[in-house]
C-alpha cells in the first residue's frame, strides 16, 4: 500500500499531478487538474511571474492610458499655443527647441532677429527698444529639450504624431509595461532633440512630438527582431516616414533620426538585459542612455557658448 511521501503512516491512492508522488488528504492541493503536493505548489510560485511582461513590467491593465495621458497633454499644448496667437504665439519661444536664443519683438511677435546679441536686443528691433530676449538651450533653457516634444502649431503636425502614437503606444506598453513604455517615450524625445541641438542651425528652431515616435518605431523594430517576427512591414512603414522625412522641407531630420536611434537603443537594452537582476541591468542601461545624452547637450553647449 503506498503511503504519503510527507507522512509515512498514512495509506493514500492518490498522486501529485506534477512529481507523481503520493500525498494525503492533508498534503492536497487543488490544481488546475487533479491536485497537487505542497512542494510543488511552491516550486510554482517562486517559478511563474504571474503579471509581468516578458521583459519584467507590469503587465497594465489598460494598455492605451499612459499613451492618452500623452496624447491629452500634447493636446492641451497645442491648444494653450493656438489660444495665444498660434505660430505668432510668444509661447513657443518659451517651448521649442531653440539652440541660441533669439531676439524677438514685442510689437511683431512673428518676427525674430536671429543676428542680434542679447545686449543689442533692447536697442535694435522695430520700433527702437522693443526687443525681448528669449534665451535658447544654450542660454540654459534646457527645459526646451523636453518641452519641444510636446509642442506643436498646425493641426496636421499634431494630428499625425498622436495619430501613431494611438497606434504604436499601447502596443508597445503592453509588451513592455507601462513604466518601461513611458521612459522609452520621453528618452527618445530627449534623444531627438539632442540630435536637433547638436547637428540643426544654431539658429533655427525644433518642435513637435516626431523625436519621440520615431522612438517608438525604433523600439517596434527591435522588439520584431527580438521574437523574430517578420519585421517587414515595420521596415516599410519606417522606410516610408524616413522618405518623408528627407523630402520634405521644414522637417526636422535631426530629431527623427536621433529619436529612432535612441528607441532602437532603449529597445534593445530592455530586451536583452539578462534575466538575472535584469531591473538592475535594465536600470543602468537606462540610466546610461540618460548621462550619455546629458554629456552631449552639455558639449553642444560648450560649443556653442
Amino acid at each position: 500500500m503506498p503511503t504519503c511521501y510527507r507522512h509515512p503512516g498514512r495509506e493514500t491512492y492518490v498522486t501529485c499531478q506534477r512529481c507523481g508522488r503520493p500525498i494525503c488528504p492533508d498534503c492536497m492541493r487543488d490544481a488546475a487538474v487533479g491536485f497537487q503536493c505542497p512542494q510543488c505548489i511552491d516550486e510554482g510560485a517562486r517559478t511563474t511571474r504571474s503579471g509581468r511582461t516578458a521583459y519584467g513590467g507590469l503587465r497594465p491593465g489598460n494598455p492605451g492610458l499612459t499613451s492618452m495621458v500623452l496624447i491629452a497633454i500634447n493636446a492641451a499644448v497645442w491648444l494653450l499655443v493656438l489660444a495665444t496667437g498660434g505660430a505668432a504665439s510668444t509661447l513657443l519661444n518659451r517651448l521649442m527647441l531653440l539652440p541660441t536664443g533669439v531676439c524677438g519683438s514685442n510689437a511683431y511677435p512673428s518676427r525674430a532677429y536671429p543676428l542680434f546679441s542679447q545686449q543689442a536686443c533692447a536697442l535694435g528691433t522695430n520700433p527702437p527698444g522693443d526687443g525681448h530676449w528669449y534665451p535658447g538651450v544654450s542660454d540654459g533653457a534646457w527645459w526646451q529639450l523636453l518641452t519641444s516634444a510636446f509642442t506643436h502649431v498646425e493641426i496636421w503636425h499634431i494630428g499625425f504624431n498622436m495619430l501613431a502614437l494611438w497606434f504604436l503606444g499601447p502596443q508597445l506598453e503592453m509588451a513592455i509595461g507601462r513604466a518601461r513604455f513611458l521612459a522609452l517615450y520621453l528618452l527618445s524625445a530627449l534623444a531627438g532633440s539632442t540630435m536637433a541641438y547638436w547637428f540643426s542651425p544654431p539658429h533655427g528652431a525644433t518642435l513637435g512630438a516626431s523625436g519621440a515616435i520615431f522612438g517608438l518605431m525604433g523600439a517596434l523594430l527591435v522588439l520584431a527582431i527580438k521574437v523574430r517576427a517578420n519585421p517587414q512591414q515595420i521596415l516599410l512603414w519606417i522606410g516610408i516616414n524616413f522618405v518623408i522625412t528627407v523630402t520634405s522641407p521644414n522637417i526636422s531630420w535631426q530629431g527623427h533620426l536621433g529619436g529612432f536611434l535612441g528607441g532602437a537603443l532603449i529597445a534593445a537594452i530592455l530586451a536583452w538585459s539578462p534575466r538575472p537582476r535584469r531591473v538592475l541591468w535594465q536600470t543602468a542601461g537606462l540610466g546610461a542612455v540618460g548621462v550619455g545624452l546629458v554629456v552631449a547637450v552639455l558639449a553642444r553647449t560648450a560649443v556653442l557658448g
